[in-house]
């Protein structure tokens, strides 16, 4: 087989797989009934996690995700003020036509859960660290139990 047939994938395939990995696992999680609602509703989170992950994170946070979901994260103006978990879920809910606060947190938990592990294969690691730099509550989002020793 010649290198032009070889069967390994390129980057671009790579990362297109991982954004349809993430979408398939968000759809699964939240029992969307469609992928497109399970994408809009990822793209929704990406964009209100953006603004509130800063600094190496959130560099090491890009180049783990997909490069779909890494743009969305990367083109936030970072928050002035962190968000409680509580309004981080309120300003989800503020963004999707038709949210209440519930099920803005099941869509939170839905994003956040499988985004987690997929950045876990990536860099073990880095939620707990990104974890680190947010407002306690945050963890239970992700669907991890709460760090203890936190402010």
């Amino acid at each position: 087989m010649s290198a032009a047939t070889t069967l390994e994938p390129t980057p671009a395939t790579t990362t297109a797989v991982r954004w349809s990995q993430l979408i398939d696992g968000v759809q699964e999680s939240g029992q969307y009934p469609t992928r497109a609602e399970a994408e809009r509703v990822t793209r929704v989170v990406l964009s209100a996690l953006g603004g509130h992950v800063v600094g190496d994170e959130r560099v090491d946070l890009a180049r783990a995700l997909p490069e779909e979901a890494a743009r969305v994260v990367a083109a936030q103006i970072p928050a002035t003020r962190p968000l409680t978990a509580a309004e981080f879920v309120d300003s989800v809910a503020a963004r999707i036509p038709g949210a209440t606060p519930a099920t803005a947190r099941w869509d939170v938990s839905s994003v956040l859960s499988v985004l987690g592990d997929l950045v876990e294969e990536a860099d073990a690691g880095l939620i707990d660290r990104v974890l680190g730099q947010l407002p306690r509550g945050y963890a239970l989002l992700f669907g991890r139990a709460e760090l203890t020793g936190r402010g």
